[in-house]
């Protein structure tokens, strides 16, 4: 399988992103923070989420390319939404990992019309300082520059010991890839995330709403997912899922995870 990368042109940005699948209602995926793009992981992405392709055309946006020195969640949010307008996608199913879930809250807040249902997965609400800590000493590494330092972290902190072990050798291949550009925007990216909070205004967010979360969130910690739960649990269409075991890219890990997307997606 080959996924064209594709780029949207607003009149402030441009953004790449890729798409697949070939059904009528839309599938919106925005990622977590990561050392690269997305767009490296094109074909993997595609592959994992082949069960979407029937009922759904499925686009998945990386962050802007001409990032600027400070670039918050909220404006990497105004980003994605001014994007997705561009290319005329209303009333999706949304889905954000981690920072793309920080991402999704703030859509589906400020841009209503575009966001039917939102699934968020491993991500906050309000990051405190604790909370940062991880991102705070991948940012130190990026910035010394020591790029398997920064791969094994990202790899111990989002797996669980069996898979990072398995994935050790492939995260330091994938370091010797990583360019000096890719260090400075993720820094940018990673930086976007402290502070963030959007907590007193969950009851804005209109569409329904499915939280999965890990009890073993070593990046975020498991109450993050649990702050997001107790201001949205009172409403009849919020579900909520704790995984045990699968650390906090659940996303990737936990086999049945994209079931239970689908499953809440299409009741």
């Amino acid at each position: 399988m080959s996924i064209p990368i594709e780029t949207v042109r607003t009149e402030r940005f441009s953004m790449r992103y890729f798409r697949f699948g070939s059904g009528k209602k839309t599938f919106v995926i925005l990622p977590g923070l990561a050392v690269q793009s997305v767009t490296g992981a094109a074909e993997a992405v595609a592959q994992g989420y082949a069960a979407f392709t029937e009922a759904y055309t499925v686009y998945v946006f990386d962050r802007r390319s001409e990032l600027p020195p400070v670039y918050s969640i909220r404006d990497m949010a105004r980003d994605t939404a001014e994007a997705m307008l561009a290319l005329g996608l209303r009333d999706v199913d949304l889905f954000g990992a981690s920072q793309g879930g920080m991402m999704a809250l703030v859509i589906a807040m400020e841009y209503p019309q575009l966001v039917h249902k939102l699934v968020l997965g491993s991500t906050s609400s309000h990051v405190l300082p604790a909370q940062f800590a991880v991102v705070e000493n991948w940012i130190r590494l990026a910035r010394a520059g020591d790029r398997e330092g920064l791969y094994l972290s990202f790899g111990e902190e989002l797996y669980p010991p069996a898979v990072f072990a398995q994935a050790r050798e492939g995260l330091l291949a994938a370091a010797k890839t990583v360019t000096d550009e890719d260090l400075d925007r993720f820094v940018i990216l990673a930086e976007g995330i402290r502070d963030f909070d959007v907590s007193d205004q969950l009851s804005r967010i209109q569409c329904p709403v499915l939280a999965i979360g890990v009890f073993e969130d070593a990046v975020l910690d498991a109450d993050a997912t649990m702050e997001i739960a107790e201001k949205l649990d009172v409403r009849p269409d919020f579900k909520l899922f704790m995984y045990i075991g699968y650390g906090h890219a659940a996303f990737d890990t936990a086999p049945d995870y994209r079931d239970r997307i689908r499953a809440f997606l299409t009741a």
